[in-house]
């Protein structure tokens, strides 16, 4: 069983909508619905990245925009997948049925206001209780489960451990396994002391700055010369650290705070968060330079294992490696 956190639009506009009709839910715009109807990838690609924009107001980057094209995918062909979304303090689930998607046509409400189509897939009742009949509030979950149980993109699918939480959560099981773990000790002593996560725009500007302060360093002592000056390698063509910052927090934006790699969420600057997942500035062109077009953000144990690998030989790597799965 896989398992999806979601959103339903900008807004969450649809959310009413598919708790009301017992659906997910994703939607396209109603001028690249056919590409994707026809299987038109990459066309779909091009067209979003030329013509939309991400709810942000960014230009999507090529892996944003393919995402897009793999959501409605995913919304019509899911079945036997188990479906999380949180409104307000109540986390709500459902469990999507084997029977056909259906489409509708209508004018976004909010945010850009776009001409739609929306694919809604029929799922189980939605509920906002386990199987047992506890009912699942928001305050009531462990800290660490909080981390993942809610996400700022359209649809996140989760790992296979915090899948199985997930299942464990809505059956009403023991979650001792869990929250015996170290990490999720750590994660509940530090929220008993007070300690609450910054806002995701604050935290994404402090990673921001991180990254830019590695980028400028890493430049610097690339070849021991100073930044301003061309070098054959990893040559900075940013003015100074600041217009790198709003670069790459812009990335991010553009990104929907997903690894532009694996889609993944991305694990800002948070105090104990995932170390592995923390985000990442990459050089597409590992041979290229830190400048516009050739940077993106991953996580960490990405970048790492993409080392100087080429940027589409790594991709397909990581096709393989989810096709296995």
């Amino acid at each position: 069983m896989r398992v999806y956190i979601a959103n339903f639009g900008e807004e969450n506009y649809e959310w009413p909508v598919c708790k009301a009709k017992g659906t997910v839910a994703t939607m396209n715009d109603i001028e690249a619905q056919p590409l994707w109807e026809q299987g038109k990838r990459e066309e779909y690609i091009l067209s979003r990245m030329k013509n939309d924009k991400s709810a942000r107001g960014q230009p999507p980057t090529r892996s944003t925009a393919s995402r897009w094209y793999n959501l409605m995918t995913i919304i019509s062909e899911t079945a036997d997948d188990l479906w999380i979304h949180r409104d307000g303090e109540k986390l709500f689930w459902t469990i999507s049925k084997n029977a056909p998607h259906f489409f509708e046509n209508k004018k976004e409400p909010v945010g850009r206001k776009r001409d739609v189509v929306v694919c809604h897939k029929p799922c189980e009742p939605w509920s906002d209780r386990t199987r047992t009949e506890q009912q699942l509030l928001w305050r009531d979950l462990h800290p660490k489960a909080r981390d993942f149980l809610s996400t700022e993109a359209t649809l996140q699918q989760l790992s296979e451990d915090y899948a199985q939480y997930a299942i464990a959560l809505v059956h009403g099981e023991d979650l001792s396994p869990w929250h015996e773990q170290e990490l999720w000790k750590k994660k509940n002593a530090n929220a008993s002391k007070g300690y609450n996560p910054v806002t995701y725009a604050n935290s994404a500007r402090k990673a921001a700055m991180r990254m830019a302060r590695v980028a400028f360093t890493t430049a610097k002592q690339s070849n021991g010369q100073t930044v301003e000056r061309a070098v054959k390698n990893k040559d900075m063509k940013f003015r100074n650290e600041m217009e790198l910052e709003d670069y790459i927090t812009a990335l991010i934006e553009a990104q929907e705070g997903m690894c532009a790699l694996t889609e993944l969420p991305l694990e800002m600057d948070e105090k104990d968060g995932d170390k592995e997942l923390i985000c990442s500035l990459d050089r597409i062109d590992s041979n290229g330079h830190y400048e516009k077009d050739n940077l993106q953000v991953v996580c960490k144990f990405a970048n790492r294992w993409k080392s100087y690998s080429a940027d589409s030989e790594f991709r397909r790597l990581l096709r393989l490696l989810k096709n296995c799965v």
